[in-house]
């Protein structure tokens, strides 16, 4: 004898705990879209669940229509397109970076956005005319709007397009902007000087890390500080929630060789992840085309009792994630279709990406166990006709 069961009738506290256990966002999703009961059981924007694999949000079509407000992000984890309204992408704006889920957007203005592509939320930080080494900014000044020192006193100009293009590396954040009720901090890397700016929610200017000139490469928030790291891997701690930065440093033997070095968190610890390329020119009609091409990865646990850059031969069955946007590590068997022991990477070298003649953007899935990359199976079909700007990893989040 068959017994019926109507599962629209279960205890609302039953179902919100069955809810509680789900860990991806889809999964989420389709619980919710059962029936109104499981609906009413749960909230529209779970708290509970953990960071989320990453999007990554696809360049745009060079036939695209360009007052199209519409950007293409590719889930990983199942090579499906989300398509999603994000007017703050336009042709004339310029992303630099991304955290917790947040966008960073910079005008031909001084205003700097920060944008949810999800929720469609918006804030502002202190524009690029508050940052201690530009003296002023004059709109009428047509080609040289903004007036700079350098730390050594020299006085020079720069137009809107070009402190847009390459004032800032990228940004990264304390926390996720979308809390109203918990104060976060930011820290922009500046390109040319090397600086590490930063500043707290509400504030209407940027002031430097002083002490922490040309740790510049990359920057992750961990144990209520700053981490930044430098060319050779020394690493400076910036505690900036005091009345002024307090700067203490990791001295580890030099590290040599490598283009870029990343700083990750995985499993609490620090990393440092050392990125190898190779430069071809091609020439083409008399045009220099410059193509760059990751070549190779290698990975450190930072041991404190030294202090020491100790080299991993493996993640421990874990997933990094590494670009313009914020650093990120997750265990690659929480999420179907990641790949365990690998780096997804973008090209996040260099502001020349912007202009993009080849599109042929430099990002795969390098492999730490046998060294080979791969390029990202879902992407490549997507790739053709996509040119600019490259390629970010961001993670979608509701909160």
């Amino acid at each position: 004898m068959s017994i019926s069961v109507d599962w629209s009738d279960q205890p609302p506290e039953l179902l919100e705990t069955i809810a509680k256990e789900l860990k991806i966002h889809q999964d989420y999703v389709r619980f919710r879209a059962v029936c109104l009961a499981w609906r009413s059981a749960t909230p529209r924007i779970p708290k509970h669940l953990p960071c989320q694999l990453p999007w990554l949000m696809l360049p745009r079509r060079t036939n695209q229509n360009p007052q199209s407000n519409t950007r293409s992000f590719l889930n990983v984890s199942d090579d499906k397109v989300h398509l999603i309204d994000l007017p703050e992408d336009s042709d004339s704006n310029r992303r630099c970076g991304s955290s917790y889920g947040w966008l960073v957007i910079l005008e031909e203005t001084p205003s700097i956005s920060i944008v949810n592509p999800l929720t469609q939320a918006r804030h502002h930080l202190p524009p690029l005319s508050s940052f201690p080494n530009v003296t002023s900014f004059e709109p009428s000044e047509i080609g040289k709007e903004y007036t700079l020192k350098t730390s050594e006193g020299e006085v020079y100009t720069c137009n809107s397009k070009e402190m847009r293009d390459s004032f800032i590396k990228k940004v990264i954040f304390s926390s996720s902007p979308s809390n109203e009720n918990t104060d976060y901090y930011a820290v922009a890397i500046l390109n040319q000087t090397g600086d590490l700016a930063f500043c707290k929610k509400g504030d209407n200017c940027w002031k430097f890390i002083d002490d922490a000139n040309s740790f510049c490469e990359d920057v992750v928030f961990h144990k209520e500080c700053f981490y930044a790291v430098s060319k050779h891997g020394t690493v400076a701690i910036c505690d900036i929630t005091g009345s002024s930065p307090n700067v203490s440093f990791i001295e580890t033997p030099r590290q040599v060789g490598g283009d870029m070095q990343y700083l990750v968190i995985w499993k609490d610890e620090l990393l440092l992840v050392t990125r190898y390329m190779e430069v071809e020119f091609n020439m083409d009609q008399h045009k220099v085309d410059i193509v760059y091409k990751t070549t190779d990865f290698r990975v450190f646990k930072l041991i404190l009792n030294g202090p020491k850059w100790e080299s991993l031969s493996g993640l421990d069955g874990c997933a990094l994630f590494l670009g313009e946007n914020s650093s990120m590590a997750f265990r690659a068997s929480d999420f179907h279709g990641c790949n365990g022991n690998c780096i997804y990477f973008t090209d996040d070298y260099s502001e020349w990406n912007y202009d993009g003649a080849n599109g042929d953007h430099d990002l795969g899935i390098y492999d730490l166990e046998n060294g080979s990359v791969v390029g990202l199976p879902g992407y490549e079909k997507l790739s053709n006709g996509r040119r600019w700007p490259p390629p970010i990893w961001i993670t979608p989040s509701l909160h």
